[in-house]
């Protein structure tokens, strides 16, 4: 399969794709917003993939919003359809059962900052800047941005950033918690992959159900989410790889886990 707007490479146990569209800072067209869900799709059912990164190519951007040359010129319909795509991308990030690292490694606006939260956490570089500046447009956020920003930061600091449009720098989204750690851009890469490495090494179906269980129980009564927890809990004693994992435990050695 060939891109584009995009690489899309694999070095077991990980994919990394990256958005690659620098003389425009990496922005999303709805092209580009196609070959994400395709390459992402592509990581999903790859059985030698167990985590999957984002990042952007160059040093300046990971994504820097949606492609406002393309986007200007959009009806109410093909925005809806835009927005729809940018949804669709946002939700199979979620979806799948492979955590999914953001790398960003500059500008994460507007869509960008929206695909960004779609992933299960993110790293920054010390050049990353991130917000939400769609109301400078006229418009709203339209990839998830009103909604995930609510999941991801306090309620008083979401409404701040999507209403005001300001953008964080690097320490500042980390001081809010919208990046987990922030690197000097040289090392960003390398510190994703060495912490996807570090997760694909752990039991797959046990990080695949903590994924899923961690995103529905956001939706649920806690009661309900931790009934969901209990079920998973014994679900899993099943497995070849409970078997495995606490075989090697007891044995003093690596485990050797296999996903079944």
């Amino acid at each position: 399969m060939t891109y584009e707007n995009i690489t899309y490479e694999v070095e077991a146990p990980l994919a990394v794709i990256t958005v690659n569209r620098p003389k425009r800072l990496n922005a999303l067209n709805a092209q580009t917003v196609a070959e994400l869900i395709a390459a992402a799709t592509r990581a999903a059912e790859d059985g030698a993939v167990r985590v999957l990164i984002l990042t952007g190519a160059g040093d300046r951007a990971f994504v820097a919003g949606a492609d406002i040359t393309e986007m200007s010129e959009m009806t109410p319909l093909q925005a809806l359809r835009f927005a729809e795509a940018g949804h669709r991308l946002g939700e199979l990030l979620e979806a799948m059962e492979k955590p999914v690292i953001a790398a960003i490694n500059g500008y994460a606006l507007g869509g960008g900052c929206e695909v960004a939260m779609a992933c299960d956490f993110a790293l920054a570089s010390e050049k990353a800047t991130i917000g939400q500046p769609e109301v400078n447009l006229g418009i709203i956020p339209g990839f998830g941005g009103t909604q995930r920003m609510l999941r991801r930061v306090p309620i008083g600091m979401a409404r701040e950033l999507v209403y005001s449009g300001r953008s964080l720098s690097a320490e500042e989204a980390l001081r809010v918690g919208l990046v987990n750690a922030i690197y000097p851009a040289d090392e960003l890469l390398p510190k994703a992959k060495e912490l996807g490495k570090l997760i694909a090494g752990k039991g797959p179906l046990a990080v695949a159900r903590c994924k899923r269980l961690m995103t529905a129980g956001l939706g649920l009564p806690l009661g309900a989410a931790n009934e969901l927890e209990r079920q998973t809990f014994a679900a899993l004693f099943a497995s070849a790889d409970q078997k495995e994992g606490m075989r090697a435990f007891l044995e003093k050695r690596s485990p050797s886990f296999q996903g079944r």
